[in-house]
């Protein structure tokens, strides 16, 4: 099969098209052949660094989101058949190795399509949404009436988490460029604040805080983050922590400060899709990219000006 492989790390152009074996599924696995495969900050970062979360070096498949057909089940599934659209995100944060045209995973890491979704934006959907789902709705438990700030909310993440919890009944706020803030009005935000030219905290000190934090961008924003938490509330990062995540700061101010890694989960996965089939969570593609130009798919990727999802089309 054609795979997406890196020998080391580095610059996008380590990224190369090459043939190698198809995998086959284990007990409790199933071959997925692959119709789209999603691109993350995760690959890129992974890419750049070299070597996996797990200690996995090169050479190496990256990807993890991944939406296609079951071509064969391994021995003890009975969730799934042969011919069955399935999306999901295996394996996480081991490799997965979606940038290719045929995947292995547990059976149980992925979840039907839900009927009218395409292969482009079912292969954007399960890492991201997956993120934003546990995040606000298993960590933060979001509840309706709460106020909730997204920061980064026209990204991957973002832009499902304000849909996400204003599913939820929260009252969303969320951070973006104001030419961004139309599309996400539309996706059921209530308030916006120009990051470009507006302050977080003295925005929001002016309209009453918020109970929950959705931070994507990690660094500076944590500490502005905490600023405008009201008392019991919750900051939930998906950036891993450094020596500035305000661990210590959030406990002492009576609110949480907590960094998320998002699991494979199969029950996640069915709410979110749920979400879909009822009309209230559409995934944004940004741009699409042949298996081939992964690389490039990179380069855009790196530039942090998208909106949605980058996506791989790797078969019809």
């Amino acid at each position: 099969m054609r795979a997406i492989s890196q020998d080391t790390a580095g610059a996008p152009d380590v990224l190369k098209l090459v043939e190698v074996p198809r995998p086959v599924p284990g007990r409790g696995e199933v071959l997925v052949r692959v119709r789209a495969a999603g691109v993350n900050p995760a690959d890129w970062k992974t890419r750049a660094r070299g070597v996996f979360a797990d200690g996995s070096l090169p050479p190496f498949t990256l990807g993890f989101d991944v939406a296609g057909v079951i071509e064969q089940v391994g021995d003890g599934v009975t969730l799934f058949q042969v011919g069955d659209e399935v999306l999901g995100m295996p394996r996480f944060p081991h490799p997965a190795g979606a940038y290719a045209e045929y995947v292995t995973g547990p059976a149980r890491h992925f979840a039907p399509v839900p009927p009218g979704l395409t292969p482009v934006q079912a292969g954007a959907l399960p890492l991201a949404a997956l993120t934003a789902w546990q995040a606000l709705v298993d960590t933060a438990d979001v509840r309706p009436g709460q106020r909730v700030l997204i920061h980064a909310a026209a990204g991957g993440v973002g832009h499902l988490a304000v849909q996400i919890a204003k599913a939820r009944g929260a009252h969303v706020i969320g951070t973006a460029s104001a030419a961004k803030h139309e599309l996400l009005r539309a996706l059921g935000a209530d308030e916006l604040i120009d990051h470009r030219a507006q302050d977080v905290a003295d925005v929001l000190g002016d309209s009453g805080g918020a109970d929950v934090v959705l931070d994507c961008l990690g660094g500076a924003s944590w500490a502005r983050s905490l600023r405008v938490l009201r008392p019991g509330g919750t900051l939930v990062s998906i950036v891993p922590p450094d020596d500035a995540f305000p661990a210590e700061e959030a406990r002492a101010a009576g609110v949480r400060a907590v960094f998320m890694l998002v699991e494979p989960d199969q029950a996640g996965l069915r709410a979110v899709t749920s979400l879909v089939e009822d009309g209230r969570l559409r995934v944004l593609v940004d741009e699409v990219f042949p298996l081939s130009e992964a690389a490039r798919a990179h380069e855009r990727g790196e530039t942090g000006r998208t909106t949605g999802k980058l996506v791989l089309s790797v078969a019809p």
